[in-house]
């Protein structure tokens, strides 16, 4: 009897062994963020501190190709047909969508990231960037239908959703207080890096 049990005992520590380094490896492969939204708390030299939305603080360096925008706010009626609009949706009844924000992009920012992916603002959300087609005004906001390369998709605008654009903006925005969105990347030594900043302007948090 020992020996069978000895003979059972090990092939499950066999498969244990496995199951645990199977946990590690997804573990290690946890994504790594893509942006930061949150406030900066200071900014020293080339180092900026941000007060993530969710309370972290995170230390980003300032690439020397630094690019910023402005995040301003504008009118549900600002949102024309044929304008290129980046939208925040999520899952809506009878197969349409709801904005969460919708950001209009300067005609020199027309096809930037077109198309349709899942988002990390909501859980469920997609980011929408494509071309209005149509609008339809109702009694309680918009209706549009947005298309871009690979497909379109019909999103409802109420009243009370957030609609920006984007500005040119500067490094000098970049202070204490300002509400920002920071575009990260992980350095080989494992800090990160930040070469774009959206920032708002007259106190408003980016709603993307």
């Amino acid at each position: 009897m020992p020996v069978q049990r000895a003979s059972f005992t090990r092939p499950i520590l066999a498969v244990a062994m496995v199951t645990i380094s199977t946990l590690a490896a997804f573990a290690q492969k946890a994504p790594v963020p893509t942006r930061v939204r949150g406030t900066i708390e200071s900014v020293e030299g080339d180092t900026m501190l941000v007060k993530s939305r969710s309370g972290e603080d995170v230390k980003l360096h300032i690439a020397s190709d630094l690019r910023v925008a402005g995040v301003t706010k504008i009118s549900l009626a600002d949102i024309k047909v044929g304008s290129f609009v980046g939208a925040t949706t999520v899952p809506g009844p009878e197969g349409g969508e709801n904005a969460v924000e919708v950001h209009v992009f300067p005609e020199s920012m027309r096809g930037t990231g077109e198309g349709s992916r899942p988002y990390d603002l909501k859980p469920n959300s997609s980011m929408t960037n494509a071309t209005v087609s149509e609008s339809v005004v109702g009694n309680d906001g918009h209706t549009l239908l947005v298309k871009y390369k690979d497909g379109e998709k019909k999103v409802f605008v109420s009243d009370m959703t957030p609609v920006v654009t984007f500005v040119p903006g500067d490094k000098s925005e970049l202070k204490t207080g300002a509400k920002v969105i920071a575009f990260m990347k992980q350095l080989p030594d494992g800090s990160f890096e930040t070469d774009r900043v959206s920032v708002g302007r007259d106190g408003l948090t980016p709603p993307m």
